[in-house]
């Protein structure tokens, strides 16, 4: 079951109309809910492997306290204040210190998908700009998840040398991205 969302004519988002419908089992809870979770949180870290494991935390941590007979709404909201207090463990392990509160987390608008697709072309126009072998090892280590030695195997070069490539890579990759950034074609 899948909440029924609606264009709200004052703010534009989609919100849930049916605020008393309940989830029929926990596999529409999470489908109707993940994909929010996880754009809420890699809105946050900004990177994709720390985002699913923080998301997979959050579902973890609200398994047990979640009712089935809870509404929508209620579902929601504490899904909200796990994805917060996860989010506060998070960075104050990442920076040592003890975080007090978060900024109330709404749900990221329809708008939030430019973002993504503004920082997918950057990585297909920076993608594009290095010479082939830097391309080559960036997308078997990154795109394709491929360990240094499987990478290297794939391309015909020693360890070493792939090393050395997707060290280069990296740091003309970053170079071109910071130029495209400051508004220079790449």
């Amino acid at each position: 079951m899948k909440a029924h969302r609606e264009i709200s004519p004052i703010s534009g988002r989609r919100v849930v109309t049916d605020t008393d419908a309940r989830y029929p089992d926990w596999a529409s809870l999470y489908a109707d809910n993940a994909l929010w979770v996880y754009r809420m949180i890699f809105n946050r870290v900004g990177n994709r492997p720390d985002a699913e494991d923080l998301s997979t935390e959050v579902f973890l941590a609200a398994l047990r306290p979640i009712r089935l007979t809870a509404t929508v709404a209620e579902v929601r909201g504490y899904l909200r204040a796990t994805v917060r207090t996860v989010l506060s463990t998070y960075w104050g392990e990442a920076t040592g210190s003890d975080i007090v509160s978060i900024d109330d987390i709404s749900d990221l608008p329809q708008s939030a998908e430019q973002p993504v697709r503004a920082a997918r072309r950057l990585v297909d126009n920076v993608l594009a700009a290095l010479p082939d072998n830097y391309r080559r090892i960036l997308e078997l280590r990154f795109l394709q998840g491929c360990s240094v030695k499987e990478s290297a195997s794939s391309m015909g070069v020693s360890v070493s040398n792939a090393k050395v490539l997707q060290h280069r890579a990296l740091r003309l990759a970053a170079a071109l991205s910071e130029k495209a950034i400051d508004g220079h074609q790449v």
